[in-house]
């Protein structure tokens, strides 16, 4: 299989949110027939997309229905709540198609699990000390191994849901019930991983790409980040991180995306999210997504080619650029209550304060829910943190009295 596409192509999008919308439109940019996927309608993505679809895609049976009638030329996962096994049945029964950025890598990396194992199993590759469990008593016997504290979580899941730190072995039956409360699907087993002391954590995009005659690796400026509860606040880029320590990550990122591609059926071109914990000039491998990270939302304002680009540019196999134009950085914008239908107020201000404001266009049903980035660049990462915050605080959501297209 070649790694480049005639264009136009079609792709089928599984999982239709912030990252899948900015995806479709790089996308559309090529001429791309999308066909976007979600478990609910008028997701992000959909808005901007030539169809799509509404299924729930943990089912085996739905997806690989879907996939057989569309038959697509690129399938693009774009969360983790998906029905892997339908992934693979069709990869090997429908050669014309390309999973991206191969069924393998997308199992694998679905599960904390296998990505942790097939890690771990690499020489070069450190992690942090963790164990599997499948029920609370395994936990206890795990902590043996990391000691406390220690981080569970579910083996599937995102954006921290169903993540407890627990300094205790009390702590415990608490904890193994958050995570299969807050599990993406059900699998019946959690993570129990020892804490890291570190400084801080990274994103090392990682590129796959097709230069015309062989597969090259390429990477991004590290970039930082800050979670809360698990769930990413605000990112900026570069990371302040010593030469070792990013020699180190880009090592190991390399090393992980190999296994994944010699697994594979196709040639796992994209571009892959890999999170790192530093101290010093130590790194330790965390996780791993194939595909645009949350994180990397800030490459829309520091990059030459944003993240979103870089992705379907490689699954295109088209080449790229991995340049980092100027600091940057992003912060969220959370809905602070449920809305039905949100106003945002203070995006004139936002925007005199900040570079750029991203709003997803999700339907916000609860409290928390990240609806929006505002994305700024400075002389240096701290500064263009600072300018991305301000215009993050400067945006609020109210219920709207009149819906677009509707008279006042």
């Amino acid at each position: 299989m070649t790694p480049a596409f005639h264009l136009p192509c079609r792709v089928l999008l599984l999982g239709s949110g912030e990252l899948g919308k900015e995806v479709t439109i790089c996308l559309k940019r090529y001429g791309v027939y999308v066909i976007a996927v979600d478990a609910y309608p008028v997701a992000p993505a959909m808005q901007v997309a030539d169809e799509y679809a509404v299924l729930d895609m943990s089912d085996d049976d739905e997806l690989f229905a879907l996939l057989d009638r569309v038959k697509p030329d690129l399938v693009v996962p774009e969360v983790e709540a998906i029905a892997t096994d339908a992934l693979a049945k069709f990869e090997a029964t429908h050669q014309d198609t390309r999973i991206v950025p191969n069924a393998f890598a997308v199992q694998a990396t679905m599960d904390r699990n296998r990505i942790r194992g097939l890690a771990a199993s690499l020489d070069g590759v450190v992690t942090s000390q963790f164990r599997f469990a499948s029920s609370a008593d395994d936990i206890r016997e795990a902590l043996n191994h990391t000691g406390l504290p220690a981080f569970i979580k579910p083996t599937m899941s995102s954006s921290g849901h169903g993540q407890s730190r627990i300094t205790s072995e009390e702590q415990v039956d608490e904890a193994w019930n958050a995570a299969q409360e807050g599990a993406r699907s059900q699998t019946g087993e959690v993570i129990v991983e020892e804490e890291v002391r570190f400084d801080c954590e990274i994103t090392l995009l990682t590129v796959r790409w097709w230069n015309g005659e062989s597969i090259e690796t390429s990477y991004c400026s590290p970039i930082g980040h800050r979670q809360v509860n698990g769930d990413y606040v605000e990112s900026w880029q570069p990371a302040a991180i010593s030469p070792l320590a990013l020699e180190r990550c880009q090592a190991m990122a390399k090393l992980v995306t190999d296994a994944l591609a010699s697994n594979g059926a196709s040639p796992a071109l994209g571009l892959f999210g890999v999170e790192f914990f530093i101290k010093g000039d130590d790194v330790w491998f965390s996780e791993l997504s194939p595909r645009p990270h949350d994180t990397g939302m800030t490459t829309m304002v520091s990059q030459a080619q944003s993240e979103f680009e870089l992705h379907v540019r490689a699954i295109l196999g088209l080449p790229v650029d991995t340049t980092l134009r100027t600091p940057g950085a992003s912060a969220v914008i959370k809905s602070t209550k449920p809305l039905k239908h949100p106003e945002y107020l203070g995006v004139a201000e936002a925007l005199s304060k900040a570079d750029g404001v991203r709003i997803f266009g999700k339907p916000v049903t609860r409290a928390g829910r990240r609806v929006g980035v505002v994305l700024a660049s400075g002389a240096s990462s701290d500064l263009a943190l600072e300018r991305a915050n301000r215009g993050a605080d400067a945006i609020t959501l109210v219920e709207a009295t009149s819906l677009p297209g509707e008279n006042n």
